[in-house]
């Protein structure tokens, strides 16, 4: 279900041949799929556990009441990104596991993960290209100025569409975007 010659072909054929975006079954990988705030925690975890990162930090997920809706899978991924400052919750007492990710939330992700690997993450470019930068969250401004300074989020139609859902096929390709141009440097 990955057809040849779209735009993140090359990037997903990367990430599930690093084992790193895993398919769906029944050999789909379903690029235009929702992906969840633990899904996208799998996703940095088995990453950084291939670069030979130390993924043994843990914390306890009991803070937040709807820890006990996290995945078997994602439970020490997303523990290990709450230990690391990678994924905050969406509250001080709620999680979301199960919400799917927005655009702007995969950004802020991305650059805590960068910034715990010490990663150069002083580049900035202004939004105001993008017809939709005034709904870009506040808390989120800076990721994606990163991002966007980075060329990991290009943006579609002249639009960041910061609330909108990130898709698969997205993550795989601004985590393949992530590794040519932020890991590498």
């Amino acid at each position: 279900d990955v057809p040849a010659g779209q735009w993140y072909t090359q990037a997903v054929a990367w990430a599930a041949q690093n084992g790193i975006v895993n398919g769906v079954g029944n050999n789909k990988f379903d690029p235009d799929a929702r992906i969840t705030r633990e899904q996208l925690a799998a996703v940095l975890y088995r990453y950084a556990g291939k670069v030979g990162m130390d993924v043994t930090a843990r914390a306890d997920l009991k803070l937040f009441p709807d820890a006990g809706s996290v995945s078997a899978y994602a439970t020490d991924a997303l523990s290990w990104c709450v230990a690391n400052g990678i994924v905050n919750g969406t509250s001080i007492t709620t999680f979301s596991p199960n919400a799917n990710v927005t655009r702007e939330q995969m950004a802020a992700i991305l650059y805590r993960y960068a910034q715990h690997k010490k990663y150069n993450t002083a580049a900035s470019s202004g939004l105001n290209g993008f017809t939709d930068h005034a709904s870009v969250s506040g808390y989120a401004a800076a990721s994606l100025e990163w991002a966007v300074a980075e060329k990991l989020v290009n943006g579609s139609n002249g639009k960041l569409m910061p609330t909108g859902n990130a898709t698969r096929a997205q993550v795989a390709a601004i985590l393949h975007r992530f590794v040519e141009n932020v890991a590498t440097t």
